[in-house]
């Protein structure tokens, strides 16, 4: 079985690989991987920090309001989504509103370990490589609203499948 990894290239700091998990996220994995490939995420900037939290990005318009043009379903145990991925330090989710299926393209990637997050969020991969990508991303320094002060622009998310 081939796995699926997410190349998230960052201007002026690195790269992310994260392995992206089908079995108990599939429709989010698909989701996720369509867009990059369609280019959505390319020169769009990680709007929101939080250290010892998480980093957020995938918004077009750079606010946290924005998206792609489809939600998807929240693929997350409150849900009624067997999804058992942890929110661990380097797994990638899915951001949401309150409404449980409105995500559409904003995820985050866990800073530090979340399990309050566990069975909220759909949890959808997890990083293999770059945690000291996620680390400097992670110190940008931001205002009392989480918003950079400097712009940390994602340059490219390519997605590569490789055999076992």
């Amino acid at each position: 079985m081939a796995k699926i990894y997410a190349h998230i290239n960052v201007k002026n700091y690195g790269e992310m690989v994260i392995e992206l998990l089908p079995t108990y996220a599939p429709i989010t994995v698909e989701n996720f991987i369509k867009l990059a490939k369609d280019g959505f995420y390319t020169n769009l900037i990680f709007h929101r920090i939080i250290k010892d939290f998480m980093i957020q990005g995938g918004d077009p318009t750079g606010t946290g309001m924005g998206g792609s043009k489809q939600e998807i379903k929240g693929e997350f145990l409150a849900n009624g989504v067997r999804n058992i991925n942890k929110h661990v330090r380097g797994t990638i989710s899915m951001a949401r509103t309150q409404v449980m299926d409105s995500a559409s393209s904003q995820f985050f990637i866990c800073h530090v370990d979340c399990p309050f997050l566990d069975g909220n969020y759909a949890a959808f991969g997890q990083m293999v490589t770059g945690f000291d990508v996620l680390d400097k991303i992670a110190s940008v320094k931001t205002d009392e609203n989480d918003k950079l002060l400097e712009d940390v622009v994602i340059e490219s998310v390519t997605i590569e499948e490789k055999n076992d």
